[in-house]
């Protein structure tokens, strides 16, 4: 910032210091008086303080006249840390993406939670009810305050029974003139059935797929469905050009639980197959492995340790989901066989079809061949969760901090 040479009416200083109340069109426009205090010896230099600002704290003004034209440095006060923190929380709402979230019955407590992480996403409602034949009979209310929106529905498909009454809602939302259109699945259910071994085989999660891909597109184009773990990654081709694909992990999670623990610095990672490996080992690469398999003895199949030595070291069983949990707990106890002091499991969803989450027993003090020290799910799927709340030696792992963030991509 420059300014132009002092005026004739500023006297000139030979010797001494010269103290002098300046009226601020004199040097700078528009300013406030301006206390000057004007010393030479080989360069000028001149201290200046605005100090006629009514209520604010005062600013420093630098003048230095080495050279013409005068150069002025002006310095703000310094700002408490406590405004310059809510100058940051408001400029950070204000920058944030704005997201209306729909949700579906069962994943209410997940949405509270969701909305609870940022003040940039509201919670809006659906009224979920039925005809007497039993067909839905659904309203989403203020559909008109929601145009130019970016909107969100948070879904589970928990049961085929609760499928349809969801899609009818997933496809309506974005044909309301809403900005952009999110579609949060975090359980894909038929992500297990996506092969076929033979002839005639119905790989359903191809199906759904297809259905979730001609969700009709929004104002800002194709719709995002983001998902948790897909059982097989190649289920992205799955999906066709009407929606893309945002495949999540739970995996972060697990991370900062296990550096929580007190032996955080004596835990292995177990996987149950290879397939686990393939799936999760590049997320966990820093934690020694251990690497099992189901082998057939006669007319039985067995697990085994592949490889890996499990012995003196918490270890930690991950995969994708469970349903009975029978190959979770022939780990556990192969792993307690050789050695481990404690053996825990992480699963992203834990289905547990006829409560057979009951099969799993906790370890009671750290004895790993009595059953598990921790068994950590997330809240994928809602109904679990309240199952299982409070039950040893199960945790919960909200997905809300992973979604909220996801919604602002």
């Amino acid at each position: 910032m420059s300014a132009t040479p002092l005026p004739p009416s500023l006297p000139s200083s030979s010797t001494g210091a010269t103290n002098k109340i300046l009226n601020s069109s004199s040097l700078l426009p528009k300013l406030p008086d301006i206390q000057i205090q004007q010393s030479l010896r080989h360069k000028t230099s001149i201290r200046c303080e605005l100090r006629s600002f009514e209520s604010s704290p005062k600013w420093t003004v630098d003048c230095v006249s080495g050279s013409d034209p005068i150069h002025i440095i002006l310095t703000p006060p310094p700002t408490p840390f406590s405004m310059v923190s809510s100058v940051a929380l408001d400029s950070n709402v204000r920058s944030s993406k704005r997201v209306c979230l729909f949700y579906c019955a069962e994943m209410k407590d997940l949405a509270e939670r969701i909305a609870a992480e940022s003040d940039a996403i509201e919670l809006r409602s659906i009224t979920w009810r039925t005809f007497e034949d039993g067909f839905p009979n659904l309203f989403i209310s203020n559909a008109h305050g929601i145009r130019g929106q970016h909107v969100a529905f948070l879904a589970s498909f928990s049961s085929p029974g609760v499928i349809f009454e969801q899609l009818s809602v997933i496809y309506a939302l974005p044909k309301l003139f809403v900005s952009s259109f999110t579609l949060v699945l975090p359980f894909f259910p038929t992500g297990t059935s996506e092969r076929m071994e033979e002839e005639g085989d119905v790989a359903t999660a191809f199906t759904l797929a297809r259905i979730l891909s001609n969700t009709p597109i929004s104002m800002g184009g194709p719709t995002s469905l983001v998902i948790f773990d897909i059982h097989a990654l190649q289920e992205r081709f799955y999906f066709g050009d009407n929606v893309l694909p945002c495949f999540e992990s739970g995996i972060p999670l697990l991370k900062n639980r296990l550096q929580q623990l007190p032996d955080s610095d004596n835990i292995s990672v177990a996987f149950p197959d290879d397939g686990a490996w393939k799936r999760f080992h590049k997320q966990l690469q820093h934690f020694p492995m251990i690497v099992c398999a189901k082998v057939r003895e006669d007319d039985q199949r067995i697990v085994r340790i592949k490889e890996g030595d499990p012995k003196g070291r918490h270890v930690v069983i991950v995969d994708d989901l469970v349903q009975s949990g029978g190959t979770l707990i022939e780990c556990q106890k192969v792993l307690a066989k050789h050695g481990a002091s404690k053996v825990s499991a992480y699963v992203t969803h834990g289905i547990f079809p006829n409560r057979s989450w009951e099969r799993f027993e906790h370890d009671k003090g750290g004895c790993p061949e009595n059953g598990l020290t921790y068994f950590w799910i997330t809240d994928s799927c809602p109904r679990t969760v309240k199952e299982v709340k409070n039950k040893a030696p199960f945790e919960v792992l909200s997905l809300a901090s992973s979604i909220a963030a996801t919604l602002q991509i």
